[in-house]
């Protein structure tokens, strides 16, 4: 009778676990600390009160010079009066239709020349040949003063509509058409060589590359071409027009209504200065994607 004898298995060595360290309990909230960023309010109050300053400073210096005959009233009128004459236009829709008349040509003029000026730029600034063929133009006309031109287009285009809408038309079409080329032409090179190891077509890298780093060079343009409709048509309304802001402000020196005068031109100075802001706005709008300077 036989027996097996079969070997033990090997004893199973365990090794004990340290216990598993437990997670912190959760601070309560009031412990924590939050880290703020610094409030950009106080700057833009700052800013804003230093604005509000100094206007206020000249709005009082243009009051207390009359009153103080340091100028003669006659010509230089306190504002007071200035602000009741402006009122006054006001009350009798002389400013209004004076106005409405001023803005559709300054921006019927302005809306073409950015139609024009930057697709043409984009065209100029990216194909060569095309810069080539058309540089001599470009160089002759763009150093041409639209007011020098204004008897020609009245010549050519009579004393209506067209032909102030085509001076605010040229006048504009300068600082678009000039400030698109140099957009495109001075693109960061390092910029460039990225997208070309990309392997991107030429219309992925004008569409990606070249047309978003042209945008606040191209902005730059269209805010100067702002300005310069509206200097630019002030003085063409003051050769053969019936209305407009020019007009009135002729118009009243003739007739020796100083005030009046000077509230068309502070009119005119309003109105710029709040077209400007709105295409500050649509600048910030299509360019965020930019870091702001001191980031």
């Amino acid at each position: 009778m036989s027996t097996d004898v079969r070997p033990s298995a090997p004893p199973v060595l365990t090794t004990s676990r340290p216990p598993a360290a437990k997670a912190p309990a959760a601070q309560p909230r009031e412990g924590r600390r939050t880290v703020r960023r610094p409030s950009r309010l106080p700057g833009l109050l700052l800013t804003g009160l230093t604005k509000t300053v100094a206007i206020a400073v000249l709005l009082a210096a243009w009051e207390a010079a009359p009153q103080l005959d340091l100028v003669d009233p006659t010509f230089l009128p306190p504002f007071s009066e200035v602000v009741d004459a402006w009122f006054g236009l006001l009350d009798s829709g002389q400013l209004a239709t004076n106005t409405q008349a001023s803005l559709t040509r300054s921006l019927s003029g302005f809306g073409l020349a950015v139609a024009i000026g930057v697709p043409l730029g984009l065209l100029i600034g990216w194909y060569r040949p095309i810069a080539n063929l058309l540089s001599p133009l470009l160089e002759l006309f763009r150093n041409t003063a639209a007011l020098a031109l204004l008897p020609v287009f009245v010549l050519i285009l009579g004393i209506g509509e067209t032909s102030k809408i085509s001076i605010v038309l040229y006048a504009c079409i300068w600082p678009v058409l000039l400030n698109t080329i140099s957009a495109v032409r001075t693109v960061d090179p390092t910029l460039l060589r990225l997208a070309r190891s990309l392997n991107l077509s030429p219309f992925r890298l004008f569409q990606k590359v070249i047309l978003p780093a042209s945008v606040p060079t191209v902005f730059t343009g269209i805010r100067l071409a702002g300005a310069v409709s509206i200097l630019v048509l002030v003085a063409a309304e003051m050769v053969g027009a019936k209305a407009g802001l020019g007009y009135l402000i002729n118009a009243s020196q003739f007739n020796f209504a100083i005030p009046q005068m000077y509230a068309g031109i502070v009119t005119i100075s309003v109105i710029g200065v709040l077209f400007n802001q709105l295409l500050v706005a649509l600048e910030r709008h299509f360019t965020a994607w930019r870091a702001p300077v001191g980031s």
